[in-house]
């Protein structure tokens, strides 16, 4: 295992990939974190209805930007939902846990609608707090082969719109064939 991680360090492919895991949580977290915290202040909830609300619309938007690309490169949705669940529900649930903890402890910023430059400073500091804390763990999956490094190749424009020379490497993934029937694939 420490060959693999050398090697993807090697061509930078391991801090770019766990990056990108990152920046692609942070944008469905952020997604739910705003559309959650101000659908619960305009229906004046408490912090634990706006929080619970924020977390599951994170969750929603994260898996929906994982999937939506799975299902264009015509994976089955029988196996895509699994494939982004592996992808994302750690990453999303650490950025999740540290960006709320900072909300809860930032004086104020609970109580602060979505026209207050608290609201706004306070997720911005939260969300940027939890993208720190989440690189380390999309950048330990995608050494171990698991989280984004599953569904990377979909990512980028689907299955069979690279070469066969993108192919070469993907075992340093942990050894991902890929195959296009264990996928639910039809070629």
């Amino acid at each position: 295992m420490k060959e693999d991680t050398e090697r993807m360090d090697d061509k930078g492919s391991l801090n770019r990939l766990a990056f990108s895991a990152t920046v692609h949580c942070l944008t469905g977290c952020a997604i739910g974190e705003v559309l959650g915290l101000i659908i619960a202040d305009a229906l004046g909830w408490g912090n634990v209805a706006s929080i619970v609300l924020a977390v599951v619309l994170a969750f929603f938007f994260g898996y929906s930007l994982t999937l939506v690309p799975l299902l264009r490169a015509e994976v089955a949705l029988a196996s895509a939902i699994p494939l982004a669940f592996a992808a994302d529900t750690l990453s999303i649930a650490v950025m999740e846990i540290v960006d709320n903890a900072i909300m809860l402890v930032i004086p104020g910023a609970m109580d602060a609608g979505p026209l207050d430059l608290l609201f706004w400073g306070s997720l911005a500091v939260a969300l940027a707090v939890a993208f720190v804390a989440a690189f380390p763990v999309n950048r330990y999956l995608v050494a171990r082969g698991t989280g984004h490094a599953v569904v990377h190749e979909y990512h980028r424009g689907g299955h069979d719109d690279h070469g066969d020379q993108d192919h070469e490497g993907y075992e340093y993934y942990g050894g991902h064939g890929y195959d296009h029937q264990e996928h639910g694939r039809n070629r």
